[in-house]
Formats: structure tokens, C-alpha cells, sequence
């Protein structure tokens, strides 16, 4: 996305800082900062992915959370902790798993492996 704005995007910058970070700045420092370095590639990835797919995956969550007559996920988790899904638990279980298989190609895609 970069409308309104002029390249590069906000993907664009948070490659170039990624890169900078493993090609420049991992070989020179200590072991325990190459590990918080590590870490904060691994959020600039994650924030990476969230941009990138955020709006079509907030657009079909909303879209299953309205089919399950609610409107929040705060809301169904009460809904279900109150016992209205117990008849029909499979069936929401099967439902929710591509919103937990949303969340983990955001946090981390290999784990879908």
C-alpha cells in the first residue's frame, strides 16, 4: 500500500531496515546483541506480514464473527465459555481454524508446515 504515500512503502522500509540488520550490523556485534537482533528481524517480519494481509484477513474474520451472530471476539468467547456452541462445538471449532491459521502466518509461517 502506498497510496497516498510515494514509494517506498511501509513493507518496502521495514525489507531495507531487515536487511541493513543481517548484512551489516549481525556480523559485527557480540552474541547477545546479535540475539535481540535476531528478535527484532523477527518483528519487522511479523509487522511485515500484518501489513500485508491485515485488511483481508480482518475482512474475512469480521465476516465470520457476523456469521456466528457476533460481533466481536470478545463476544464469542463469552458466547462459547457461557456454553451457546456446546451442541455444535465441532462445527465452530472447524470454522476457527482459519482464523488461527491467519494468526500464524502472521506471527510465523513455517509453523503451518
Amino acid at each position: 500500500m502506498t497510496a497516498p504515500h510515494d514509494r517506498p512503502s511501509a513493507v518496502e522500509l521495514l525489507e531495507a531496515v531487515r536487511e541493513w540488520m543481517e548484512k551489516d550490523l549481525m556480523g559485527g556485534i557480540e552474541p547477545r546483541l546479535q540475539f535481540h537482533t535476531r528478535v527484532a528481524m523477527n518483528v519487522l517480519d511479523i509487522v511485515s506480514r500484518e501489513i500485508a494481509m491485515g485488511a483481508d484477513q480482518l475482512e474475512s474474520h469480521t465476516a465470520l464473527l457476523a456469521s456466528l451472530g457476533v460481533d466481536s471476539d470478545a463476544e464469542l468467547s463469552q458466547q462459547i465459555r457461557n456454553g451457546e456452541y456446546d451442541t455444535r462445538l465441532l462445527e465452530v471449532l472447524e470454522r476457527l481454524r482459519p482464523v488461527i491459521e491467519d494468526k500464524v502466518r502472521v506471527a510465523n509461517p513455517k509453523y503451518l508446515r
